[in-house]
């Protein structure tokens, strides 16, 4: 079982997310802007960290280069998970540290499939 952040100001999103995480068995923590993501993934150190880029007070980019920047919290998996497509978004997700960039249209399944591969790399 693991530990799971997601950060995104959709509700919709969050709590399908959480449904789907939780029947795998994790553990699962939410927050609706990057400032609070941002204060409970150091206060919690989740495991993986389900982000949006396009959030209100820090943008998932923000909240990503803050994280992995500092040593404490810089092994955390992070997924930038977001509406926003393109090479630019995409880009910029992997230079501030993200470890994986998916876009939302994509089926629970593959996401949950990323989710458990990732975790397995972090073993």
């Amino acid at each position: 079982m693991a530990k799971i952040l997601i950060i995104d100001d959709s509700l919709t999103i969050t709590k399908t997310l959480e449904v789907f995480l939780k029947g795998k068995g994790h553990e699962i923590l939410t927050a609706e802007d990057g400032e609070t993501g941002l204060s409970m993934a150091k206060k919690h150190v989740p495991d993986l960290i389900l982000l949006d880029i396009m959030l209100p007070k820090l943008n998932g980019y923000e909240v990503c280069n803050m994280l992995k920047m500092d040593a404490a919290y810089s092994h955390i998996k992070i997924i930038m998970f977001t509406a926003k497509v393109g090479e630019d978004s995409k880009t910029m997700s992997l230079e501030t540290g993200a470890d994986l960039y998916m876009t939302k249209d994509l089926d629970a399944e593959v996401v949950l499939n990323k989710v458990e591969e990732l975790l397995k790399k972090k073993k």
